[in-house]
């Protein structure tokens, strides 16, 4: 039972000391080129350990930051020419 609390009160410790995990987004990572810097650098070192939602992030910031909010990359499709209709056969 001593072991127990021990250990309980070393798990507390521990968790009580640790240092939060950062909220990131999307605009924050904007707004901080330094993170966005080192979140990427995470993962491209190890994509699997930062983790896919923070990966994502990282690389729409960067989209964002060199493309703008405009329009985007691609434009939209020119519609079709209007059918024309046949002439109609001779007789």
């Amino acid at each position: 039972m001593k072991i127990f609390l021990i250990f309980a009160a070393y798990t507390l410790l521990l968790t009580a000391c640790s240092k939060p995990a950062p909220t990131d987004s999307i605009e924050s990572l904007m707004a901080d080129p330094e993170r966005l810097k080192e979140v990427r650098a995470q993962c491209k070192a190890d994509h699997a350990k930062v983790g896919d939602a923070l990966c994502a992030m990282a690389a729409e910031a960067t989209r964002r930051r060199f493309m703008g909010s405009g329009t985007p990359y691609t434009s939209a499709p020119t519609p079709a020419p209007p059918a024309t209709s046949s002439p109609a056969p001779k007789d």
